[in-house]
């Protein structure tokens, strides 16, 4: 291929996009395939993305005239996904600093590129955005600013390292309005992590939130059913009471989410019909020429005997008088949908989603779709949200 210039590459994308790319996608020890699209991709998906984030804090924070004069409001007082970011935020920090005293950066960045990406943008701003737009200053309001205050504030630290001049240009916009601190990013502390914020449970119970949404959200665009319209359920066989209990906790926000009317889950193996299929290139080494009697008994499996074999990662039964143990590793387990349903698996995770369609549903979607083309027609309009409009259909 053609050979790059590292300084075109700067002048085009700016010193910190180069460097962050290189430095989170390959360790420094291997060769890397140096990519000019991905650096491309790293300064809108990760600077970007952070730099939105910002501009929707700054925003509203301008709006409210929020410089971070008030007192903070207890972190127990705060709402559950405020504590959520702010454990998981502090979980990063561990995370990075471990990395970091292991001389691992290209690990490091990767924590803070899922944590701008998934957590802050995709997840918490875009989840209360709603709670910026109120008339006064609530506690709940005070909390969602100083929630994200914290959050811009400690990632622009952690980046400081890794992207010197994106991190000190938020920081001193950051707190130039609050004058928490008005020297540079490089001349303050790096960040401490606070275990008391840490709840290992929140974060496991909105971390099934933010699977189960985006395995639902990947089976609508299987089928091309818009998250508009409206659909009756998902259904969930949970393998264990942790792992329902962690998904009855999130229920109405994943319904949100992904607008479905119910999250049922089911008892055993009903929903789904599992097949097990055999890798004969791994399993004909391990088991010589016992293998046919192998395959034969995995074909007749029942459905409680291959769920044993997920939970418990093998099975063990006898071949011609030979014990035989068959890890879940040597074969692929693959789910059927039933009629009418998409079932997405990943890893112990199993849902399933009602596609069929009823008059109901198809005219909540038909409102939904007729909200949001008048909202863009006021948009184009360049009418106001308060403006009282007239339509005729």
């Amino acid at each position: 291929g053609n050979a790059v210039n590292p300084f075109e590459m700067i002048d085009k994308y700016g010193a910190d996009a180069v460097r962050f790319y290189m430095m989170t996608n390959s360790e420094p020890w291997d060769n890397l395939k140096f990519d000019p699209t991905g650096v491309d991709e790293v300064r809108r998906k990760f600077f970007g993305t952070l730099y939105n984030t910002y501009s929707f804090f700054s925003l509203y924070a301008n709006v409210d005239g929020f410089s971070y004069s008030e007192a903070d409001v207890p972190v127990a007082e705060r709402p559950e996904i405020d504590r959520w970011i702010l454990s998981v935020l502090n979980t990063l920090v561990k995370g990075v600093e471990r990395e970091m005293n292991g001389y691992d950066p290209t690990r490091a960045g990767r924590l803070i590129d899922t944590f701008v990406n998934d957590d802050l943008s995709n997840w918490f701003v875009r989840l209360n955005r709603k709670r910026f737009w109120g008339k006064e200053m609530s506690k709940d309001k005070l909390s969602a600013y100083q929630t994200l205050y914290t959050c811009l504030e400690t990632v622009a630290k952690l980046l400081a390292p890794f992207a010197p001049f994106f991190a000190d240009r938020l920081y001193t916009d950051l707190t130039t309005a609050t004058g928490r601190d008005n020297k540079s990013v490089h001349l303050a502390a790096f960040p401490k992590a606070d275990d008391a914020l840490v709840d290992a449970d929140l974060e496991a119970r909105m971390d099934m939130a933010q699977k189960i949404t985006s395995m639902v959200l990947a089976l609508r665009r299987k089928v091309n059913i818009k998250v508009r319209q409206p659909l009756a359920q998902i259904m969930v066989p949970a393998i264990d009471e942790e792992q329902r209990r962690h998904i009855e906790a999130v229920a109405a926000l994943i319904k949100s989410e992904v607008n479905v009317k119910e999250l049922n889950f089911v008892e055993g193996e009903g929903l789904l019909v599992k097949k097990v299929k055999c890798n004969f290139r791994v399993m004909g080494k391990k088991f010589g020429k016992l293998m046919k009697g192998v395959a034969a008994k995995m074909n007749t499996l029942s459905q409680a005997e291959i769920a044993q074999l997920e939970r418990e990662g093998s099975i063990g039964f006898e071949v011609e008088g030979q014990p035989i143990s068959v890890d879940a590793t040597d074969v692929e387990i693959i789910s059927e949908d039933m009629p009418g349903w998409l079932v997405s698996n990943e890893g112990n995770l199993t849902v399933a989603l009602e596609v069929e369609l009823t008059d109901d549903l198809r005219r909540e979607g038909m409102a939904r779709e007729l909200i949001n083309r008048i909202q863009n027609l006021r948009k184009e309009s360049g009418l106001e949200i308060t403006d009282r409009i007239v339509v005729s259909i």
